[in-house]
């Protein structure tokens, strides 16, 4: 995921956590050749996006699944045939 910062307006964030907890985070972002700063711009794009893109799938789920109910000709299943073994 990337963070597209063009046109957007920027707002600074100050968090408070351990120092070794940073330091960790610090040498991670290192290894992936990133900043922390950007590892946290990721997630949180991430996170607040997430509640958006559930509602929208469950939507395309709900509108596949009455689309399939007319597609299967009106056949209805019995729990017992659904767990038949």
């Amino acid at each position: 995921m990337s963070c597209n910062t063009e046109n957007l307006e920027m707002a600074n964030l100050t968090i408070t956590l351990d120092e070794d907890v940073l330091r960790k985070a610090r040498i991670r972002a290192l290894e992936q050749g990133k900043s922390v700063n950007a590892i946290l711009a990721e997630y949180l794009t991430s996170y607040a996006d997430r509640g958006t893109a559930q509602v929208d799938a469950t939507r395309t789920l709900l509108r596949l699944s009455r689309k399939s109910t007319s597609a299967r000709g009106g056949r209805r299943w019995t729990r017992e045939e659904l767990h038949e073994r």
